[in-house]
Order: structure tokens, then C-alpha cells, then sequence
């Protein structure tokens, strides 16, 4: 029997993205603190709370792989975006991205919880915005609402039309979980996702 797979998120994007792989998992919600530490890089985070989440899930699954993965959006010049969580905040933060370059990290751990073996990687995705206009912004924010999504944009969604190009491995990861690199971590085990459906 294979081992039982738990995705550490309670994100629905995640979740979804995951099932396209056809395999059986679980989803829980780990409890982690997600504060930047002193000096910390956009790469650290995203791998520390890859990471984190991962080991969060241990104690309640302890014979399964658990998969962590978080993701963090920053500009060129270092800045955060996070989650905006209201109107005003994203409005601010596709000003900012404006004719810009946001690079997205999406951090992903496989954890075994039996024997504490983990796999790491940070994928990166960068989105080239187009300039964009007040207007624009705002009607965009009306309709999709993307207020839980870092960087205030659903790539799954009307975001597409924000962008000039896109430019990196795996279009998953913009999402939140980077299904190449997954794919990978499953096959350095002996599992296929393939050889499963």
C-alpha cells in the first residue's frame, strides 16, 4: 500500500492544483508563524515555510509524506507583496507592480514524517506586468476580488490580462504549488503518479 500523501495547506487553489495529479491525499492545516526573520531573503522565507508546514503535520501524521509548500512575491528591488486582504491594499500593490517585474518563489518541501528524509527546492516564476491604469486596477479588483492572493492578482483567473509575459519552468508555481518539481520529489521516491491512475 503506498504511503498516505498529506498536502500541509488549507489553501482551495493548492488543493486543486494537487488533484490534477490524480493521486489520493489528504489536506490539514498547519499552525506556523509566518514572520520574516532579521535578514532574511525572499528565497529563505519561501524555503523556511515550505519547510515549516511540512513538520508542523509530523506528530498527526507520522507515516505519511507531507507536502508543504508556501509561496512569496517580492519586487525587483526586494520588497514583499503579501496576501493584501482588503480593496485598498491591493490597489496599492498592482500600482507598485505596474510596469514592473514580480518575482515569485514558491518554496516546496515533501517531508517523510517516519524517517524525517525531506526533499527542498524553491521554484521560482516571474510575471512582467504590463502598465497599467488606474482604471484598469480598479475594474480588475471589482471583478475578481484577489484579495487573498499574494500579489493581488489570480493567475487562474482575469490576471492574465495584466501581464506583458510570463517567464519561468513551471505555470503551477505561480499558483502555489509547483507540480514539475513535485512530480520530481514523488519519482526520487519510487512513486509515479502516472503508474498510480
Amino acid at each position: 500500500m503506498a504511503t498516505p500523501l498529506v498536502l500541509a495547506s488549507s489553501s482551495p487553489y493548492r488543493r486543486k492544483l494537487l488533484e490534477q495529479l490524480g493521486i489520493s491525499f489528504e489536506t490539514a492545516s498547519p499552525d506556523i508563524d509566518e514572520t520574516p526573520q532579521a535578514n532574511e531573503t525572499a528565497m529563505q522565507l519561501a524555503r523556511r515555510l515550505a519547510e515549516s508546514k511540512a513538520a508542523a503535520l509530523v506528530e498527526t501524521y507520522p507515516d505519511a509524506w507531507i507536502i508543504g509548500s508556501d509561496q512569496v512575491a517580492s519586487l525587483e528591488d526586494g520588497t514583499l507583496l503579501h496576501k493584501p486582504g482588503d480593496h485598498e491594499t491591493a490597489i496599492r500593490q498592482l500600482r507598485q507592480s505596474s510596469g514592473q517585474s514580480v518575482i515569485f518563489l514558491t518554496g516546496l518541501c515533501l517531508l517523510d514524517a517516519a524517517s524525517g528524509t525531506r526533499q527542498i527546492t524553491c521554484e521560482p516564476f516571474t510575471a512582467h506586468f504590463r502598465e497599467l491604469t488606474a482604471e484598469e486596477v480598479e475594474r480588475y479588483l471589482k471583478r475578481e476580488q484577489p484579495y487573498d492572493c499574494a500579489g493581488s492578482f489570480k493567475m487562474e483567473g482575469l490576471g492574465i490580462t495584466l501581464f506583458d509575459r510570463l517567464e519561468g519552468r513551471d505555470p503551477n508555481s505561480l499558483i502555489g504549488l509547483p507540480l514539475i518539481a513535485l512530480n520530481e520529489m514523488l519519482r526520487n521516491w519510487g512513486r509515479n503518479p502516472l503508474m498510480e491512475t
